[in-house]
């Protein structure tokens, strides 16, 4: 299989990464080109520079014929251009889509490596249909509370689009590279019935022994960096065409909030590495999650216990005894 087609949401930020530093290195304001070309909007020029436009063929062109760029340029950036306007082609890779898991796979397309952090929530990449239905349910009765209105599409319909994305972490043989670090808190019994924490567990044994992806525990009472504490849930996204803007993602209770900076970029990369440095490591990380699902056996066993005597629960602990039967 070939590497997943970046999306054109991706696209349309490279093309207009691409039109800035074009006008800029030309000695172009954008009062100018607006003049110039003719058009009768001046926000035309800062939508496509910003990403935020589908852009048109014909507009692309006479921006850079404008700047004056040479032949193979002006042919590698109107082919970007008719990505970037591509959306029904790429999302026939989706049959089920939602709006709010568009936006994530969006991003997730043509990914090399994706590293995830998550202080209270198993990152939608590694749910389970039941534990994903729980977190699409509980928060729109959070919304109900509010008097927002009912969300036009179902919650089983959210569950099988988040799933969809999860293909990802499998596609041969082109799979990114994933990094999470998982609180301690997020797997708690706080999260769910003994029964869904089972089978998200169970998963999380399994996603981990994936040669791409990599696991790591936070336990709750390690200390991260000089005792720095990561406000907020955030991905860092980098992509195969080393041209593609490396991409934040930072998640708030209910709004996300997206950025190619790269001075916060680095902010953000740094906090991940102290992430990892305190967490466990990936090896430690799977003893973990299997002795954490032994022990929710035993409180309360499941119908199903997937468990064979390779995966049997272990008492391995760590020399630093951070790790801990709770």
């Amino acid at each position: 299989m070939p590497p997943a087609a970046p999306s054109p949401i991706l696209r349309r930020r490279r093309l207009g990464i691409e039109l800035r530093r074009l006008r800029e290195a030309a000695g172009l304001t954008g009062d100018q080109v607006i003049e110039r070309i003719g058009w009768a909007s001046a926000s035309k020029l800062s939508r496509l520079e910003n990403g935020r436009s589908r852009p048109d063929p014909q507009d692309v062109g006479d921006l850079l014929d404008l700047y004056g760029a040479d032949q193979a340029l002006h042919d590698e950036l109107l082919g970007i251009t008719n990505e970037a306007g591509d959306m029904r082609g790429w999302l026939k890779n989706f049959p089920v889509m939602t709006q709010q898991q568009r936006g994530w796979a969006e991003l997730e397309a043509g990914c090399a490596e994706i590293s995830e952090y998550n202080p209270v929530l198993v990152p939608g990449l590694l749910q389970t249909p039941g534990y994903a239905q729980l977190r699409i349910v509980s928060a729109r009765q959070v919304n109900a509370g509010a008097g927002e209105p009912e969300p036009g599409d179902e919650p089983d319909t959210e569950v099988q689009a988040r799933l969809a994305r999860q293909s990802l972490l499998t596609r041969e043989p082109h799979a990114p590279r994933y990094t999470a670090v998982l609180e301690e808190a997020a797997l708690g019994r706080r999260a769910g019935p003994p029964e869904v924490l089972h089978e998200q567990l169970l998963q999380l044994c399994e996603l981990a022994l994936l040669p791409n992806v990599a696991l790591h525990v936070l336990p709750r009472d390690t200390p991260i960096g000089n005792w720095y504490l990561p406000p907020t849930a955030f991905s860092v996204y980098r992509f195969a065409d080393p041209l593609d803007p490396e991409t934040l993602a930072i998640e708030g209770g209910f709004t996300d909030v997206m950025s190619t900076d790269s001075i916060t970029l680095n902010r953000y990369k740094v906090v991940f590495e102290w992430l990892c440095t305190a967490a466990l490591d990936a090896s430690d990380t799977l003893s973990w999650l299997i002795e954490a699902t032994g022990r929710l056996t035993e409180a309360a066993p499941p119908s199903t216990v997937a468990f064979g005597p390779a995966t049997a629960p272990t008492q391995r602990r760590r020399e630093s005894g951070r790790l801990t039967d709770r």
